[in-house]
């Protein structure tokens, strides 16, 4: 499924944040030209797309999370998720490969600078993309009165990166264009995959968040 560009929205603030300028710094006139130059035109590097399917849970145990045609989801916070759920919506999404393109061949022209501000673009694009995505399922799935829970991605956590295979084998061939390599990385690389829990309220499912327990915290991945 492709997505409008219009869908996607991103503002300067996230973007200097991206690049290292937290609130309380302002950046130069050059810096805040180029971003803003940059934000004006970025939708010309985007081929936005996604898919995303539902899979019953057949069961969990363990670890382990049984979603049918012998895809096996393996993780303790996944499963621990899950056991309250009875569905589960498996994602792909990608914002295409022109943008990381562009950004290469800027980086080899030698402007590292403008390289490094449309590449945190990108990388604010797919989040917000995935937001898009999240509200997409939230309405679908609310309207017969379930919740979402956060989404989570292989490689956060104690979900080991090469359960994408599992990912990609649950939806069927239909994953937004995206080719996996053998270490299990997407590209293009401005890519998420992932799942997000479904089930009926009451069970917690929208406040599950591992991170509220664990010791990393300086997790790159940690949530609030």
């Amino acid at each position: 499924m492709l997505a409008a560009n219009n869908d996607i929205s991103i503002d300067r603030q996230q973007v200097l944040s991206q690049i290292g300028y937290d609130d309380d710094y302002k950046p130069s006139a050059r810096i805040t030209s180029l971003v803003n130059d940059y934000i004006d035109n970025y939708h010309d590097f985007l081929a936005p797309s996604y898919s995303y399917t539902f899979r019953n849970i057949m069961s969990v145990e363990g670890n382990r999370v049984d979603i049918g045609d012998s895809i096996f989801l393996e993780s303790t916070v996944v499963s621990r998720l899950l056991e309250r759920c009875e569905i589960v919506a498996v994602f792909a999404l990608t914002i295409g490969s022109h943008l990381e393109d562009m950004v290469a061949y800027l980086s080899e022209s030698g402007l590292v600078l403008q390289a490094t501000v449309l590449d945190a673009i990108g990388s604010g694009v797919a989040e917000n993309l995935a937001h898009h995505i999240e509200d997409r399922i939230a309405e679908l799935v609310g309207a017969g009165g379930f919740v979402i829970s956060r989404r989570f991605s292989p490689g956060y956590c104690d979900w080991d990166v090469e359960q994408q295979g599992m990912v990609f084998r649950a939806m069927n061939g239909d994953t937004a264009g995206i080719q996996l390599t053998d270490s299990m990385l997407m590209m293009p690389r401005k890519s998420v995959s992932g799942i997000i829990g479904i089930g009926m309220p009451g069970n917690d499912i929208e406040k599950y968040n591992p991170c509220i327990t664990c010791s990393e915290k300086d997790c790159p991945g940690r949530r609030r």
